[in-house]
Protein backbone atom coordinates (compact mmCIF):
# COMPACT_ATOMS: atom_id res chain seq x y z
CA UNK A 1 0.00 0.00 0.00
CA UNK A 2 2.66 2.37 0.93
CA UNK A 3 4.77 1.95 -2.21
CA UNK A 4 1.54 1.88 -4.50
CA UNK A 5 0.22 5.27 -2.72
CA UNK A 6 3.78 6.65 -2.99
CA UNK A 7 3.80 6.08 -7.26
CA UNK A 8 0.08 7.33 -7.21
CA UNK A 9 1.15 10.82 -5.32
CA UNK A 10 3.87 10.73 -7.40
CA UNK A 11 1.69 10.47 -10.71
CA UNK A 12 -0.68 13.02 -9.59
CA UNK A 13 1.74 15.78 -8.41
CA UNK A 14 4.04 15.66 -11.33
CA UNK A 15 0.60 15.83 -13.69
CA UNK A 16 -0.31 18.60 -11.46
CA UNK A 17 2.69 20.39 -11.61
CA UNK A 18 2.61 20.09 -15.61
CA UNK A 19 -0.68 21.41 -15.78
CA UNK A 20 0.42 24.43 -13.23
CA UNK A 21 2.98 25.52 -15.50
CA UNK A 22 1.01 25.39 -18.26
CA UNK A 23 -1.95 27.44 -16.33
CA UNK A 24 0.30 30.24 -15.60
CA UNK A 25 2.62 30.42 -18.15
CA UNK A 26 -0.33 30.38 -21.16
CA UNK A 27 -3.72 29.88 -20.50
CA UNK A 28 -3.84 32.58 -17.41
CA UNK A 29 -2.04 35.15 -19.49
CA UNK A 30 -5.08 35.03 -22.24
CA UNK A 31 -7.94 34.40 -19.94
CA UNK A 32 -7.15 35.45 -16.44
CA UNK A 33 -6.14 33.71 -13.72
CA UNK A 34 -9.70 32.62 -12.04
CA UNK A 35 -11.00 31.03 -15.74
CA UNK A 36 -7.55 29.39 -16.13
CA UNK A 37 -8.27 27.76 -12.60
CA UNK A 38 -11.44 26.25 -13.41
CA UNK A 39 -10.19 25.17 -16.80
CA UNK A 40 -7.59 23.30 -15.26
CA UNK A 41 -9.61 21.45 -12.70
CA UNK A 42 -11.25 18.97 -15.61
CA UNK A 43 -7.68 18.17 -16.82
CA UNK A 44 -6.68 17.49 -13.05
CA UNK A 45 -9.24 15.24 -12.72
CA UNK A 46 -8.50 13.75 -16.06
CA UNK A 47 -4.62 12.98 -14.71
CA UNK A 48 -6.04 11.61 -11.45
CA UNK A 49 -8.20 9.12 -12.92
CA UNK A 50 -5.50 7.69 -15.20
CA UNK A 51 -3.26 7.82 -12.67
CA UNK A 52 -5.24 5.49 -10.18
CA UNK A 53 -6.16 3.61 -12.83
CA UNK A 54 -2.38 2.79 -13.72
CA UNK A 55 -1.69 2.27 -10.37
CA UNK A 56 -4.19 -0.27 -9.65
CA UNK A 57 -3.34 -1.98 -12.67
CA UNK A 58 0.40 -2.06 -11.79
CA UNK A 59 0.57 -2.84 -8.90
CA UNK A 60 -2.62 -5.28 -8.93
CA UNK A 61 -4.51 -4.04 -5.99
CA UNK A 62 -7.47 -6.45 -4.95
CA UNK A 63 -10.52 -4.88 -5.15
CA UNK A 64 -11.00 -4.12 -1.41
CA UNK A 65 -11.91 -1.16 -0.29
CA UNK A 66 -9.73 -0.81 2.67
CA UNK A 67 -6.46 -1.46 0.42
CA UNK A 68 -7.61 1.01 -2.64
CA UNK A 69 -8.54 3.40 -0.01
CA UNK A 70 -5.43 3.21 2.07
CA UNK A 71 -3.17 3.79 -1.40
CA UNK A 72 -5.33 7.13 -1.58
CA UNK A 73 -5.09 7.76 2.12
CA UNK A 74 -1.29 7.21 1.84
CA UNK A 75 -0.99 9.31 -1.83
CA UNK A 76 -3.36 11.98 0.08
CA UNK A 77 -0.83 12.20 3.23
CA UNK A 78 2.15 12.94 1.10
CA UNK A 79 0.28 15.55 -0.71
CA UNK A 80 -0.85 17.45 2.46
CA UNK A 81 2.85 16.97 3.79
CA UNK A 82 4.52 18.14 0.91
CA UNK A 83 2.20 21.25 0.77
CA UNK A 84 2.77 22.24 4.18
CA UNK A 85 6.07 22.10 4.33
CA UNK A 86 7.46 22.64 0.84
CA UNK A 87 5.18 24.48 -1.57
CA UNK A 88 3.52 27.09 1.13
CA UNK A 89 7.11 28.00 2.53
CA UNK A 90 8.14 28.21 -1.18
CA UNK A 91 5.25 31.06 -1.61
CA UNK A 92 6.26 32.76 1.63
CA UNK A 93 2.58 31.69 3.31
CA UNK A 94 1.00 30.12 6.34
CA UNK A 95 -1.73 27.69 5.80
CA UNK A 96 -4.22 30.28 7.29
CA UNK A 97 -2.48 33.25 4.85
CA UNK A 98 -3.40 30.66 1.69
CA UNK A 99 -6.80 29.87 2.45
CA UNK A 100 -8.03 33.55 3.57
CA UNK A 101 -6.63 34.46 -0.07
CA UNK A 102 -8.06 31.51 -2.05
CA UNK A 103 -11.25 32.77 -4.73
CA UNK A 104 -14.46 32.05 -3.06
CA UNK A 105 -15.86 30.29 -6.06
CA UNK A 106 -12.54 28.59 -7.31
CA UNK A 107 -11.47 28.21 -4.15
CA UNK A 108 -13.52 25.04 -3.02
CA UNK A 109 -12.29 23.08 -5.78
CA UNK A 110 -8.34 22.16 -3.72
CA UNK A 111 -10.77 20.55 -0.85
CA UNK A 112 -12.58 18.74 -3.69
CA UNK A 113 -9.56 17.27 -5.64
CA UNK A 114 -8.16 15.75 -1.82
CA UNK A 115 -11.45 14.06 -1.95
CA UNK A 116 -10.84 12.91 -5.50
CA UNK A 117 -7.37 11.95 -4.77
CA UNK A 118 -8.60 9.56 -2.02
CA UNK A 119 -11.25 7.71 -3.41
CA UNK A 120 -9.93 7.15 -7.22
CA UNK A 121 -8.09 3.98 -6.34
CA UNK A 122 -11.20 2.73 -5.07
CA UNK A 123 -13.20 4.08 -7.77
CA UNK A 124 -11.71 3.01 -11.20
CA UNK A 125 -11.66 -0.56 -10.21
CA UNK A 126 -15.01 -0.55 -9.10
CA UNK A 127 -16.73 -2.72 -11.98
CA UNK A 128 -21.05 -2.80 -12.48
CA UNK A 129 -22.23 -6.26 -11.83
CA UNK A 130 -25.15 -7.24 -14.89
Amino acid sequence: MLKAGTVYFLIVVGAEFVLEVIRLQVVALHVGERLAEMLEIPNVLLATIIGARWIVDRFTLPPLPGIRLGVGLVALMLLLIAEGTVILPLHGLTVSEYLAGRDSVVGVAPLGALGVLTVMPFLVGYRWER
